[in-house]
């Protein structure tokens, strides 16, 4: 049993390095084309011996395991999406995965109240047996989660990344709470940097494992508005938070909300558009909400009180990151966009990288991770 099983495991690792293999393949066909490539179904794996025992040792490592299509693991809700993906590695407790869920997403560079509304929403949610579905990155994607967690709920971190290559390196420690508490799943193996475009992909699957997605803050263009499409065309719910006119995050939910999309001002207006189904099947009481027009805050959240405030922002430090791209440059190209020096520029990126805002590359160019 135990030899037929690590054979499964070695196809379905195989299966999940073709899968890459194909999507980067269409993905420069699609650049040469000048077009945006859709995921694309992955060929037979091929084995190799080394690749598949060094993947195996990381599968070990982590405490992970690998989900095929016809495992009683895979989500039924992904899978009946037109793309769904053939393999899903999963570090924490896979049986998640089908339970009901939405997504709560949004900027990376949330506003305090953003932050908040997200923190708060997404706790309310859990605490009524909705599991919380995100992609870990900075802002609301992060708020979102530790709602769920301190609500003592569970959550699903869906990454842009490996299992092994925590994306932003910031968030370590809050992954390691959502696998203890959820679940952190990937479709790309082992060994796979943060590249911009493994997200649009990602984004399908926390989309397609959603019965809804709430966007939370969103720039006119934001990755959570190709998440809410992605929802849209799988026929999943569309929630926005509506905002100031005056902030520019808001632009993005403000369209979604003139496309059509649920307009959210409390718990109750996801709760509401859910099937009865998936409500009755909540644990006793987790339906039920609070007094009629009002939401309970999740546990040891206060509503009115606001988060304390930070310190401000060096100046010098927000025009760096502010000129920084999720591609690498060099210190010299960074510094010219700043309109600083390198001497200036250098100390700064030793600050970021410390903070966990920018990293670097081999060749000791920077680039922003969050």
């Amino acid at each position: 049993m135990d030899a037929q099983r690590t054979g499964r495991e070695r196809s379905l690792l195989a299966l999940a390095r073709s899968g890459a293999a194909a999507r980067e393949r269409r993905r420069r066909a699609a650049a040469e084309r000048g077009i945006a490539p859709s995921p694309a179904v992955s060929g037979p794996p091929v084995l190799d011996g080394d690749r598949a025992e060094r993947d195996l040792e990381c599968l070990r490592a982590l405490g992970a395991r690998v989900v095929g299509c016809g495992d009683p693991e895979m989500p039924p809700r992904l899978g009946a999406i037109s793309d769904a993906p053939a393999v899903l590695l999963v570090r924490g407790d896979a049986r998640v995965l089908s339970a009901p869920q939405v997504a709560v997403v949004g900027s990376r560079r949330a506003t305090p109240a953003g932050a908040r509304i997200a923190r708060r929403l997404a706790g309310e949610l859990a605490a009524r047996g909705i599991v919380v579905t995100s992609g870990l990155a900075q802002g609301v994607d992060a708020e979102a989660h530790r709602g769920a967690l301190e609500a003592g709920g569970q959550t699903v971190a869906v990454l842009g990344s490996s299992l092994d290559r925590i994306y932003p390196a910031a968030h370590h420690s809050l992954a390691e709470r959502i696998a203890g508490q959820g679940a952190l799943v990937s479709e790309f193996p082992f060994g796979t940097r943060p590249v911009p475009w493994n997200f649009p992909w990602r984004n399908r699957i926390i989309s397609g494992l959603s019965l809804g997605v709430l966007v939370v803050e969103a720039a006119d263009r934001s990755g959570s508005l190709i998440t809410a499409r992605l929802a849209a065309d799988q026929g999943r719910e569309v929630f926005a938070v509506p905002g100031s006119i005056l902030n520019p995050l808001s632009s993005g939910c403000h369209r979604l909300l003139r496309d059509g999309a649920k307009l959210v001002e409390r718990v109750e207006d996801v709760l509401e558009e859910l099937p009865a189904c998936v409500l009755s099947a909540l644990p006793s009481g987790a339906s039920e909400g609070s007094r009629a027009g009002e939401a309970a805050p999740a546990p040891g959240l206060a509503p009115e009180a606001a988060p304390a405030p930070g310190p401000a922002p060096d100046p010098d430090e927000t025009a760096v990151l502010d000129r920084l791209d999720y591609e690498p440059a060099s210190v010299e190209t960074i510094a010219r966009r700043a309109g600083l020096t390198p001497e200036q520029v250098y100390p700064i990126l030793l600050v970021l990288e410390i903070g966990g805002s920018v990293q670097t590359d081999p060749a000791g160019r920077y680039m922003r991770v969050c």
